[in-house]
């Protein structure tokens, strides 16, 4: 009863109502505690409030990508009952990566919540670590089998495409490393910078192919440089158009 009349007050009546507008049709319900899905969408380079003693997503982030990961291997597991673990492994780091939670965010319009939340100018990464942030904050909100609802019939069913990941593959890393291991060449990565851009850490990666500089990229995450760097690579070594 308590719960009921929480969520009503949410709905209706809190200042916070807008957020609850919002988060309805992308979570399907209404929260009680709306503070962790204020959280959720606060990014580390928004001044922090006082009042609160956790101020960004880090942390909620980190609980998202446990779950998420988890909820996608028990959903691949029971859709590919015959397929080995290799097979399952590559298919839910497709889902799971930087690279298609940033998809996945932008779909699902996140951006207009951490622009509501957040002082500084949006990344795609900002959109992925919302994701694993919302799923987190769902898992506590809910417990785990309706996270696993919403992952299942908001997240995969609406916005992930299983059949097409089949015959995809944008691992540039693992397909450089593949053909540098066919080819008798070695492959390296090396950082050539770390800096700050608008309060956030970016790095420069540089991929070498038997010592020699190949693909140059930066990014937001060092592992998504990597994978612009080695893409660059397969373009020079024309593997790639």
């Amino acid at each position: 009863m308590v719960r009921l009349l929480k969520k009503v007050y949410n709905k209706y009546f809190s200042k916070d109502k807008d957020l609850v507008k919002r988060l309805l049709p992308i979570i399907g319900f209404v929260p009680v505690n709306l503070e962790i899905f204020k959280i959720a969408f606060s990014h580390k380079s928004t001044p922090a409030e006082k009042s609160s003693a956790v101020t960004n997503n880090e942390r909620l982030e980190y609980l998202g990508d446990a779950v998420l990961g988890t909820i996608v291997a028990e959903y691949l597991f029971k859709k590919y009952p015959t397929e080995n673990e290799g097979f399952l492994t590559k298919m839910r780091s497709k889902i799971v990566k930087r690279k298609s939670l940033n998809a996945i965010g932008e779909q699902m319009e996140l951006d207009l919540l951490l622009s509501k939340y957040n002082k500084t100018r949006l990344s795609n990464s900002m959109l992925g670590n919302a994701v694993e942030a919302l799923v987190g904050a769902v898992y506590l909100e809910r417990g785990y089998d309706s996270t696993t609802r919403f992952v299942i019939r908001k997240i995969l069913q609406n916005y992930v495409d299983v059949s097409q990941l089949e015959h995809t593959d944008d691992n540039y890393k693992s397909q450089l490393l593949e053909w540098c291991q066919k080819n008798g060449k070695t492959v390296s990565y090396k950082l050539m910078a770390r800096y700050k851009l608008e309060k956030r850490d970016r790095f420069k990666v540089a991929v070498l192919v038997d010592n020699q500089k190949f693909g140059v990229a930066d990014d937001y995450n060092k592992k998504s440089a990597e994978q612009t760097a080695s893409r660059e690579a397969l373009i020079k070594i024309g593997i790639m158009n």
